[in-house]
């Protein structure tokens, strides 16, 4: 079955900087290069907040509340969809989670968590 699986979650500080890997697994039907991918996030109390997406070939959005901070890319090879996260912020403070599709709604990991506290 298709699965993916997020990590490199942990506790920094503000200004700090994490990197997130999310890899699939089980993409036998279609490969994992033919997905877009995205990252959303869920903060305490919150909905969910989509924040990045890229898409076949490599093109990248963002949402404004993490562009210029946030990078993300993948590696088809290995098929791993990184996060790259900079600057952080406390109120970056989440569980991250990737998942199929652009901007999010179709397959998506367990999630990792992120907190930025001083």
């Amino acid at each position: 079955a298709e699965q993916l699986v997020e990590s490199g979650g942990g506790s920094v500080q503000p200004g700090g900087s994490l990197r997130l890997a999310c890899a699939a697994s089980g993409f036998t039907f279609k490969p994992f290069s033919s997905y877009a991918m995205s990252w959303v996030r869920q903060a305490p109390g919150k909905g969910l907040e989509w924040i990045s997406g890229i898409n076949r070939d490599g093109g990248a959005i963002y949402a404004d509340s993490v562009k210029g901070r946030f990078t993300i890319s993948r590696d088809n090879a290995k098929n791993i969809v990184y996060l790259q996260l900079n600057s952080l912020k406390t109120g970056d403070t989440a569980m991250y989670y990737c998942g199929t599709g652009l901007t999010g709604g179709g397959l998506r990991g367990r999630g990792t968590q992120v907190t930025v506290s001083s």
